[in-house]
């Protein structure tokens, strides 16, 4: 690739667009029979006010999308009580009660270290009612032996109930629910309603447009012990009378079919899922889960991914999905960055406890974080391999295989190459990233202040333990979700999600732009209308690049981030440009460029590049993405080392065994090219 230019890109970063789309003009994402506002880029599907901070080149928002309070059964936020109404009020910047405890009760404080612009809380599905009826003295099951044993600890609770996940053919426990499952669906109504309201009491409707809560869940399959989770959001506040949880849809393909038949457009009810970071997948995030491989079947299954599930989470406490070095299936060199903050690396022996046999697929109770306390399970030796043609298991205690659709830049040449075979891409998935705290502490990702997500992570001796769910020293402070939007309110960060206008960052709050379109001018860096240009005259993040308008037409690449400006961020060291294309004989290829680079080595606070493909080749289906990396930073370990007197610290502090800085990145969403002509059609 040929850098055309590269310079300092943060005054025209945040100018306005000069030419904004003509009044009542279509809008990507528009759900059928919604108005929209005459003179704005969205479309409104609830009464609220227009916000008076409004840019039709759009505002970069910051959120988290995957937040766990104490109404999931598997939450250190249950040992502090902390509430879905916790969670919103940390997100909006209040302080709420925290770790430690004394006499069971918190004692301390947590405050964000600046508010987020959204948030959707997220706690497990599946378990509203099982959790309420265990817990909630004189219910029905409250005097079960079942629902004694879930009090006995935190820890226990949470693998009793996490075991039903676990199977292939998940069941509600007659014990607790009923014969019929009718008892626990029953008792979980006033949970999900509480949470609803709790979404729509932060959601700030008025012109000032503060802050936007969505309402959401977690569908929290985990079959063999592998992460098949997804996170359900919703547009407006017209959502199901309950969740569609995985004991009601143990695979995708069945998820969206509930959905669509409990959140219906009729009723003014719209969804998306979003896969977990998919890294402890084994495998099951590829494309037809328990689904006949027709071509009708394959295209069916791509038409409804596309329809309901856009984007990724690429980046979270338990590491990142962005990619992994090694795979025999996918031609490219090595990536030094694909190791930052990985907990999977092909050929390296990992030791993990589970119940079934070594070498098995099953992970059954050892699926969640706190099994190895428990009697019956084994530690197994195991060397992580490819998975092949077979799904493996283990995953979410750090075993098992590794497939292509675990990660993020395999995975998009796995859709590339399904294209090309059906005419539909079923992998065609838009990047963000999140926290997954389960400490009811939505964007508190700052590595210099982070006190832990799950349970055994509330003081520094803790987190600096190897723990299980890649907890403790194996974990990090997860990251934040980013979106291009017209303005901050539910409907235009909605279709920011749907168009894929989105990126991810590891923390920080870097801010990426990414065009590409057959003729930026090499200037355009040095111009005060580079978005106003990226806009007219090419795609954003997220966008399909038409055809070539001449046969050796080159496609160009408009590459620009600003640093966080707080002191949580750092300059930013570089950026790079990401390319995986499908050759002719359907071999799989990517390749990391660097496009621009701060000088001196100390960083910068701004970096843009405009760059062209001089490899392209326009026979051949590619994608592109940005990859923005700051300077080196410390890891939170570091910080937590400097804590503990030195007598104390463990040997973590000292060994070597864990990098004592860490590259915080953030990642856009990809830009896809596809040959004119393929057959089928593709969003």
């Amino acid at each position: 690739m040929e850098r055309l230019s590269a310079s300092s890109c943060a005054a025209r970063f945040a100018l306005p667009l000069v030419v904004a789309l003509a009044p009542g003009a279509a809008v990507a994402g528009q759900a059928p029979g919604a108005q929209p506002a005459s003179d704005r880029q969205v479309t409104y599907t609830e009464e609220r006010e227009p916000c008076a901070e409004y840019d039709p080149q759009r505002l970069a928002l910051f959120g988290d999308l995957h937040v766990h309070t104490s109404f999931s059964f598997d939450a250190a936020a249950i040992s502090i009580g902390a509430t879905p109404e916790d969670a919103n009020r940390f997100a909006r910047g209040e302080a709420i009660d925290f770790w430690p405890l004394e006499g069971g009760e918190p004692v301390g404080e947590i405050r964000i270290d600046r508010p987020l612009d959204f948030l959707a809380v997220t706690d497990h599905g599946e378990f509203l009612g099982e959790r309420r009826l265990c817990r909630e003295e004189g219910s029905p099951s409250y005097d079960s032996p079942f629902c004694r044993g879930t009090r006995v600890s935190e820890r226990q609770g949470m693998v009793m109930l996490g075991q039903v996940a676990t199977t292939e053919n998940p069941r509600r426990l007659a014990e607790v629910c009923g014969e019929d499952g009718a008892l626990c669906r029953e008792y979980a109504r006033a949970p999900w309603q509480r949470l609803a309201a709790a979404a729509e009491q932060a959601y700030d409707k008025s012109s000032k447009c503060s802050f936007t809560s969505f309402v959401g869940y977690e569908y929290t399959g985990t079959p063999g012990g592998s992460n098949y989770h997804r996170n359900v959001i919703f547009r407006n506040a017209n959502v199901p009378e309950l969740p569609v949880s995985y004991i009601d849809a143990p695979y995708d393909s069945l998820l969206w079919q509930k959905l669509d038949a409990a959140c219906s457009a009729e009723q003014g009810c719209e969804y998306l899922t979003i896969p977990h970071n998919s890294n402890l997948a084994n495998g099951r995030m590829a494309p037809y889960m328990r689904l006949e491989r027709s071509l009708d079947s394959r295209r069916a299954y791509a038409a409804k991914r596309l329809e309901r599930e856009p984007i990724l989470e690429v980046f979270q406490h338990k590491g990142s999905s962005e990619c992994i070095n090694g795979l025999s299936s996918v031609l490219g060199a090595p990536d030094e960055l694909c190791n930052v903050e990985a907990v999977r690396e092909i050929g390296r022996e990992e030791t993990y406890a589970t119940t079934a046999p070594a070498g098995g697929s099953g992970a059954a109770a050892a699926a969640h974080d706190g099994a190895a306390s428990l009697p019956g399970l084994v530690s197994v030796n195991e060397v992580t391999g490819e998975c092949g043609d077979e799904v493996g298991g283990g995953g979410m205690l750090g075993g098992g295989c590794v497939h292509p659709t675990d990660y993020l830049r395999s995975g998009l040449l796995v859709g590339l190459r399904e294209e090309v075979e059906i005419g539909l891409n079923p992998v065609k998935l838009g990047v963000i990233a999140s926290t997954d705290t389960h400490a009811a502490t939505p964007g508190a990702a700052v590595e210099s202040d982070w006190r832990g997500h799950v349970s055994v992570e509330s003081t520094p001796a803790e987190r600096l333990q190897p723990g299980l769910l890649t907890s403790g020293i194996d974990g990090n402070p997860g990251g934040l979700a980013g979106v291009w939007a017209v303005e901050n309110s539910r409907d235009a960060i909605f279709e920011a999600m749907l168009r894929r206008e989105v990126f991810g960052t590891s923390g920080p709050r870097i801010v990426p732009r990414f065009f590409a379109g057959w003729g930026y001018p090499d200037d355009l860096c040095a111009s005060a209308d580079l978005v106003a240009t990226g806009y007219a005259s090419g795609v954003p993040m997220g966008g399909d690049l038409g055809a070539a308008p001449a046969p050796r037409a080159k496609p160009t690449f408009v590459a620009s981030a600003l640093r966080d400006p707080t002191a949580v961020g750092a300059p930013l060291r570089e950026l790079q440009l990401i390319k995986g294309w499908v050759d002719a004989s359907g071999g799989l290829h990517n390749e990391v460029r660097t496009v621009a680079r701060a000088e001196p080595e100390g960083g910068s606070a701004d970096l843009c590049a405009v760059v062209r493909d001089e490899s392209f080749d326009p026979a051949v289906p590619s994608y592109y993405y940005l990859r923005v990396v700051q300077v080196p930073t410390a890891r939170w370990h570091v910080h937590d080392c400097d804590r503990l007197p030195a007598a104390e610290r463990p040997a973590v502090c000292t060994d070597g065994s864990y990098p004592e800085s860490v590259h915080e990145m953030a990642w856009t969403s990809p830009i896809w090219y596809r040959p004119v002509g393929e057959g089928g059609g593709s969003r």
